[in-house]
């Protein structure tokens, strides 16, 4: 897996690199049960802090595309593509949503309304 991060991105790094493998995912470069590199190598590679990269992988988890297990590192857990492409979709709405002036309360409003 190959991540890079823009250097030109204004994001806080941990999202750069939960969104760099939420892509990776979603775009199928990593397969449900997909061993991940260790955070000490992806921050040597990426050249960032270590706790960084562990809490952009930690939001992964906890978004369950990640799994974490002792002794096996982390891996990608099943049903992860179909999450990581969803949560692609959220995210990119959120940022029109925002571009366009809407609060993340009127969003929610907004989908409350629909499915009403």
């Amino acid at each position: 897996m190959l991540l890079r991060l823009d250097t030109t991105d204004t994001r806080p790094l941990h999202e750069q690199v939960a969104a760099a493998i939420r892509r990776a995912v979603a775009e199928g470069e990593c397969r449900a049960g997909d061993r991940l590199p260790s955070a000490r190598h992806l921050s040597a590679t990426l050249d960032i802090n270590v706790n960084t990269v562990l809490r952009g992988l930690r939001e992964l988890r906890d978004e369950g595309l990640l799994e974490f297990r002792r002794g096996r590192g982390i891996t990608v857990a099943e049903g992860a593509a179909g999450r990581s492409g969803l949560q692609i979709k959220v995210r990119e709405l959120i940022a029109e949503a925002s571009r366009l002036g809407y609060s993340r309360t009127d969003l929610i409003d907004m989908i409350r309304g629909t499915t009403a």
